[in-house]
């Protein structure tokens, strides 16, 4: 008597190799998974748009002569493009929270311990975290800037300030802009997975790029002349300045300057996700 054996087979379970590009997806995935990311870009975008547009609409060459205008006594040249960029100072704080929020926020949440399960070799989360927001934030904010520009031409008409697109060094601002904005971005990245704190983080950030620049003004002249330049946000602002000051650095150098910051911060946050638990 032959007996037939009609029990279900077991199922058979799928392995698949944890890749670059699976990682990849993942992280773009939560990314635009969370309002947060929407909310974030929305309002960076909206503030480079209103302030660069008002900026422009309200110059006034004796008030910025006297040293009233929009950009502060400090600002330097006014031209069509520093008007524009008026609001990268408040677009890189809402970017750069939006860096932390990608990072940081899974450890606020417990989430990385589930990322860390299935990604074990923990670095390519971090490069993946970098590889989604640095372009996106490139993309929309080099729109933002050129946005603002050509919505601010209008009100410079006549004006000594006024350029146009095709003018020497105005596409390389407005581009420079973009990538000093992306980078910011992945600054706040490195800040949120190496102090694993939202709050601390972005504490971190504001301190970094618009606090210590006015406590560096404390410093005998001398020795804050020689310092001022290769501070993140100064090397920051050379990027994407149409105008150099005999005193600051010149756009390439700013960008090396600003590039180093970051992957000083990256190596910190990379040294921390492989040597310590989530």
């Amino acid at each position: 008597m032959t007996v037939t054996d009609l029990s279900a087979a077991p199922p058979r379970t799928i392995v698949r190799k944890v890749t670059g590009p699976r990682v990849l997806r993942s992280e773009w995935a939560k990314f635009w998974t969370l309002r947060s990311s929407w909310i974030t870009l929305g309002v960076a975008v909206f503030l480079l748009v209103l302030f660069g547009t008002i900026a422009a609409h309200t110059y006034s060459p004796q008030e910025a002569a006297d040293g009233g205008g929009p950009l502060g006594p400090d600002a330097g040249s006014t031209d069509a493009v520093s008007l524009a960029l008026t609001g990268v100072t408040f677009g890189s704080l809402a970017i750069g929270v939006l860096g932390v929020l990608l990072s940081a926020g899974e450890y606020s949440t417990g989430m990385i311990r589930s990322t860390l399960t299935a990604v074990p070799r923990r670095l390519p989360v971090l490069w993946a975290k970098v590889a989604v927001i640095a372009p996106v934030v490139l993309v929309l904010a080099a729109l933002g800037v050129l946005a603002a520009f050509l919505l601010g031409a209008p009100g410079l008409d006549g004006e000594s300030v006024a350029l146009s697109l095709g003018d020497d060094g105005v596409l390389r601002s407005l581009a420079g802009a973009g990538v000093y904005l992306a980078l910011v971005a992945v600054f706040g990245v490195a800040l949120g997975m190496l102090i694993r704190s939202s709050a601390g983080a972005i504490a971190t950030l504001v301190g970094i790029l618009l606090i210590l620049p006015g406590l560096a003004g404390l410093l005998p002249d001398s020795l804050y002349d020689t310092l001022s330049p290769y501070f993140p946000s100064t090397a920051g602002q050379a990027v994407y300045a149409v105008q150099q000051s005999s005193d600051a650095l010149s756009p390439g150098a700013g960008l090396a300057v600003f590039a180093g910051w970051v992957a000083l911060a990256l190596a910190g946050a990379a040294y921390r996700l492989v040597s310590t638990d989530a």
